[in-house]
Parts: C-alpha cells; sequence; structure tokens
C-alpha cells in the first residue's frame, strides 16, 4: 500500500506536509504533473537565469501556505472543518492547473481568449468526475460560491497565498531580493471577522512591506523591459505562425501544436480541445521555434532567433507614449536595412500598467482592537497605501538591433 502522507522537501518555505490522501492522488495525476513542464515565469530566464522554476513548485508552495493560514486561524477561534481544510487546500492546488506553456505569456493565443482560470475550472470539473465528486467544495471555494467567503478570499484576492508564494518564491529564484516578503508575519496577522478575512491592525506595516515588494517586483521583474519583450515576442512568434497557417503554409509543430495553429474556433471546448491542450507544455513550444528559425518566412524566422538565440531587440522605455513620427523613423531604417517592406512587423510599441493596490475593488480590511473593520487606505497608521493606489503605466519600444 503506498503512503500517501509525503513530505516534500522545498527550498523555499523548507518541509511541506501532504495532510490529507486525495491531495496526492491529485498531485499524481497527469494534469498537474504536466506543471512540472511549465514554467513559472515564462521566458525570464533569459534574463534572471537562476528563474527556472516551474507552476508545479508553486502549486505545492501555495498549497503549504494556505495549511499555515487556517492553522493561523483555528488558533484563533475560526471553526475550520476537516472537509473546508481538505477543499482549500484542493482549491490552491488546483487554482493553477489551466495554464498553458509559459504560463501568462500565450494565455489568449492557443485557445482564443480562454484565460487560465476558465480552462482551471474545465479541468477541476473534468477532475472531479473521476473523484467522485470529492472536488466540489473546492470548486464552490475557487469560484466563490462557497458561502463562508474568507476561502475564496484566500485563494484569490489582493492578499492570497498565491500573491505570496509567487514573491517569495519569484524573488528567491531571480536573486531580487525585493520581492522577500515575510510569509509568516503576514499569516500570524490573518483573522476573520464576519466571515471575510482581515489583517489584525498591527499587521499594518507587513501588508505595507507586502504591497510595495510586489509593486518593486512587478517593475524590476516582471515589467523589466527585456522581460516585457521576450513575453511579447512569444505572443507576436504564435500569432504569425497562425497566420501563415491560415495562407496554406506548413509549420514544422508537434502533433497538439499543430493542432492549435490550424483551430481558430474555440467558442465551446470540446474533448478533443481539452486532451490535446493537456499534453501541451513549454518544450512544444521551444521545439517548433528551433525549427521556425530556419523558415523562409523573413520575420518569422527573425522574431524566433530573437528568442532562440536570446538575440533581443534593443528597448526602450519611457514613462509617456513614444512620438509617432520617431517610431516611424524606426521602421523607415527596418526597411532600408532588411527591406521587403517588414518594418512594421519588426517594430513594436508596447504598454504596461500596473495598480499596486486597489482600494476600490475587493480591498484590504484591518481588524481593530474594538472588533470594527477599517479599509487600509482609510487607516491614521498607514504611511504608503494612499501612494499606491494610483495607476502607473510605463511603454516600451522595441525594434531590430541592426539599425
Amino acid at each position: 500500500m503506498t503512503n500517501k502522507f509525503k513530505i516534500i522537501n522545498d527550498p523555499v518555505h523548507g518541509f511541506i506536509n501532504i495532510p490529507h490522501e486525495i491531495l496526492f492522488d491529485v498531485i499524481e495525476h497527469p494534469y498537474f504533473q504536466r506543471l512540472r513542464r511549465i514554467s513559472q515565469t515564462g521566458l525570464l530566464n533569459l534574463i534572471f537565469p537562476g528563474a527556472t522554476h516551474t507552476r508545479f513548485h508553486h502549486a505545492l508552495g501555495a498549497m503549504h501556505l494556505m495549511f499555515t493560514a487556517l492553522e493561523t486561524l483555528k488558533l484563533k477561534g475560526v471553526k475550520v472543518s476537516k472537509e473546508e481544510e481538505k477543499a482549500a487546500l484542493l482549491a490552491i492546488l488546483l487554482h493553477d492547473i489551466g495554464h498553458g506553456p509559459f504560463s501568462h505569456a500565450l494565455e489568449n493565443m492557443l485557445m482564443d481568449d480562454w484565460h487560465h482560470e476558465k480552462l482551471s475550472l474545465l479541468l477541476m470539473n473534468k477532475m472531479n468526475q473521476e473523484f467522485n465528486g470529492e472536488l466540489s467544495m473546492a470548486i464552490e471555494m475557487f469560484q466563490g460560491k462557497y458561502q463562508r467567503k474568507f476561502f475564496n478570499q484566500l485563494i484569490s484576492s489582493q492578499l492570497d497565498v498565491d500573491r505570496l508564494d509567487y514573491l517569495k518564491r519569484d524573488s528567491f529564484y531571480t536573486g531580487v531580493s525585493e520581492g522577500n516578503v515575510n510569509t509568516q508575519r503576514i499569516i500570524s496577522m490573518m483573522n476573520v471577522s464576519q466571515d471575510e478575512l482581515v489583517i489584525d491592525a498591527k499587521g499594518i506595516y507587513a501588508i505595507e512591506n507586502f504591497l510595495t515588494a510586489r509593486m518593486f517586483m512587478y517593475w524590476q521583474v516582471y515589467y523589466h523591459k527585456t522581460s516585457a519583450i521576450a513575453e511579447f515576442l512569444l505572443v507576436k512568434i504564435l500569432g504569425r505562425a497562425k497566420y501563415l497557417v491560415s495562407l496554406g503554409k506548413t509549420l514544422p509543430a508537434s502533433e497538439n501544436l499543430s493542432y492549435f495553429l490550424n483551430k481558430n474556433e474555440f467558442e465551446k471546448a470540446t474533448q478533443e480541445d481539452i486532451q490535446r491542450f493537456t499534453e501541451l507544455d513549454d518544450n512544444d513550444i521551444i521545439q517548433a521555434l528551433k525549427f521556425w528559425t530556419k523558415n523562409e518566412d523573413p520575420v518569422l524566422s527573425y522574431l524566433c532567433k530573437c528568442v532562440i538565440q536570446r538575440k533581443f531587440p534593443k528597448t526602450l522605455i519611457s514613462s509617456k507614449p513614444f512620438e509617432p513620427e520617431f517610431i516611424q523613423d524606426k521602421i523607415t531604417k527596418t526597411n532600408l536595412k532588411f527591406g521587403q517592406g517588414i518594418g512594421p512587423e519588426l517594430v513594436d510599441q508596447i504598454a504596461r500598467n500596473l495598480l499596486p493596490y486597489n482600494a476600490e475593488h475587493q480591498p484590504i480590511y484591518l481588524l481593530q482592537k474594538n472588533g470594527e473593520k477599517i479599509t487600509l487606505d482609510l487607516s491614521e497608521n498607514q504611511i504608503l497605501s494612499s501612494f499606491i493606489n494610483q495607476l502607473n503605466t510605463k511603454y516600451i519600444l522595441s525594434f531590430p538591433r541592426e539599425i
């Protein structure tokens, strides 16, 4: 008989326990094992060489933090049944099950407008049938339909265990120390009031530190100008490949990737769509990119070489949009250098937006000693919260280094 109460050694959190047998069974499922082959941070390892961790690592880490959070809440007198605990751990374990190759980068490219959360729900329902309905409560929590709201807030909110894990994990693997949040301190300050997740008022500075750490990680790591362009190139490559296939061109690719390059209608996912999607991972994309570096289409081959050989375009970053004349000048120079009038395909301006804290949507509540709840930005003790609830936008222009 298999021992299902395993201990996993994690470089970020230390030892992670698997407290329920069904968690082990879910981890063993092919859908979950696929996450070992889906990178957590896309092409970020081309900028931060250590960032080679996967969605598999992250899902286990988030499950560990969920377990720690529930144990903390129990100590504070919050009643959590065995079934609720199991469901919450299952929900966070499976929250990213619907991620496609290179995580967020290709989210809408393979199956038009199918967000990873929509795919996660689809796969969770499919697994629920296999597990004879044992995931039903977990799915309710994931969707926010369970009557006790704080379970969904621990899974998806402005202060959830998902964010706590990916910030600490991505900080560890990239070596960017600004993102190293004190997860233990934050979790120890969690509480529940009227079935909503709150933070004990004395934990306000740990929360502000968490929000600023997230902001720094976005601008220094996720929205780093080269990271942003690498991700954008991947989207462009898949878009170009789909365009060429629609013209009747044949592109070498794995069977599953070819299926998605040729199919354009995804209003309702078929059984074959789901089957093929769950067999796709980062390796299919990298293999295709290597093939396409030698493609006769100059745009596709150039873009693929940028990624495979790490010869990224030159990038400029600005807090304002670039002047149309300046962009046109780069397009003209690209046309002169490469000929064939492909300038508009190789010169791009992209924008990245960040709102570090949204005081309107799902605000973070502080629980005061008198039992009253107030939002973080209204606390008289806040230092930064009123300054980080404004939208920031940065513009990045990319063009070939050869011009």
